[in-house]
């Protein structure tokens, strides 16, 4: 190999997967690299065909090499992987051939379960919004919607446009799943066919059927190594909170909740189901607290107080929980989840974008408990 066909290799190979976030020359997707004179050759395969990330793949090696200097032309051919490639590369990304959930008390990865007691308090929007503003700061960041019967993380991502719902990029039984804001998501409104009227089709599952859906998504969806991932919970102490807290008993749970007595009640009880599992209660987020009015008041649409008293009613027993963020009611807030545009990243300004980055802020400093863990040793 040439000297100058050896920097092309060598950039080339820096190019990174959109999808698996990994450079090309470690996951084996250059297949080689040839120079004749300053005409360079690049062949290149594609994990498989049809692949959503080809056109950016092919842009960047192309830009990549071009960049060489001494390059006067690529010639860029794409292929595919072979089957047996291709098993090679989803066994490299499990760590085995054995299909082993990666999320285990082993894991560095913050597990952080969002929960709330009852629906409409916004748990979803927080997550949401709470995930890009992870992000933004630098994370690696990962949600898994367990919502199963009211999912509403891709629309609020921007992953479902036009009719259209973003969908996993399949690897033989490895899922790769879609990419907004820098935000990694899955969810089962990704697999659902739409009827005639244009709506998705609704998923009337009982136990089972959702355990093995949260399980599948924990173990066959590829997000790589992650800081943090969420899981958007389904409201209330059901059949997904009981599965999660099996599967992830060494979670950590941030419960949701209005101002409102009603809410914060019931929110109480999602902390103490997720306490008894074993998991740890995070912290309380109080959402649609007063907002201020442009004379200066504060409108108190839901009443105040709801947030104190649930972290002061999981307290009991030693344990402190603090009111880690107050979000003040926020039509921009609304619109921007409306319009699948996280308001931390379209309004980052707003009262409640501002509220939900003082969140991330305090989320991405809590030290991790990593006493008793295994973790990786490079010897170099």
């Amino acid at each position: 190999m040439t000297d100058l066909a050896a920097r092309v290799l060598e950039a080339v190979g820096r190019v990174s997967d959109p999808e698996l976030r990994r450079p090309l020359a470690e996951l084996d997707m250059v297949r080689g690299v040839t120079a004749d004179g300053a005409d360079v050759r690049v062949e290149i395969a594609l994990t498989i065909v049809g692949c959503p990330a080809a056109d950016r793949i092919e842009s960047d090696v192309r830009a990549a090499a071009t960049a060489v200097p001494g390059v006067a032309s690529v010639d860029l051919e794409v292929g595919v992987m072979t089957p047996a490639e291709r098993q090679a590369l989803t066994e490299r990304l499990r760590g085995g051939p054995a299909r082993v959930m990666p999320f285990g008390p082993d894991s560095l990865t913050r597990v952080i379960a969002v929960t709330s007691g009852k629906g409409g308090v916004g748990k979803s929007s927080v997550t949401a919004n709470l995930a890009v503003a992870l992000a933004q700061r630098g994370l690696k960041v990962g949600i898994v919607d367990a919502d199963v019967h009211g999912f509403s993380i891709p629309a609020l991502l921007g992953l479902s446009r036009d009719g259209e719902i973003a969908q996993p990029t399949q690897l033989d039984d490895l899922m790769l799943p879609p990419v907004a804001h820098g935000v990694k998501a899955i969810s089962i409104g990704m697999f659902l066919q739409r009827g005639q009227d244009g709506r998705l089709g609704a998923v009337a599952w009982r136990g089972p059927m959702l355990h093995r859906t949260v399980q599948q998504f924990l173990t066959d969806v590829y997000f790589g190594d992650l800081d943090v991932l969420l899981l958007d919970m389904p409201p209330g102490t059901g059949d997904v909170a009981i599965s999660v807290g099996q599967l992830l008993p060494h979670a950590d749970v941030l419960v949701v909740t209005t101002p409102q007595a009603a809410a914060s009640d019931v929110a109480v009880r999602s902390g103490l189901v997720a306490r008894q599992t074993g998991q740890r209660v995070l912290g309380v987020v109080e959402n649609m607290a007063a907002m201020t009015l442009p004379d200066g008041t504060a409108l108190d649409l839901f009443g105040a107080g709801g947030g104190d008293e649930v972290a002061a009613a999981l307290s009991e027993g030693g344990e402190t929980v603090p009111v880690l963020a107050s979000i003040p009611l926020s039509p921009a807030l609304r619109r921007a989840g409306d319009a699948g545009d996280p308001v931390v990243a379209s309004q980052p300004d707003d009262p409640a974008a501002r509220a939900i980055a003082g969140l991330a802020e305090r989320i991405a400093g809590l030290p991790r408990g990593l006493a008793g863990r295994k973790l990786p040793v490079a010897l170099g």
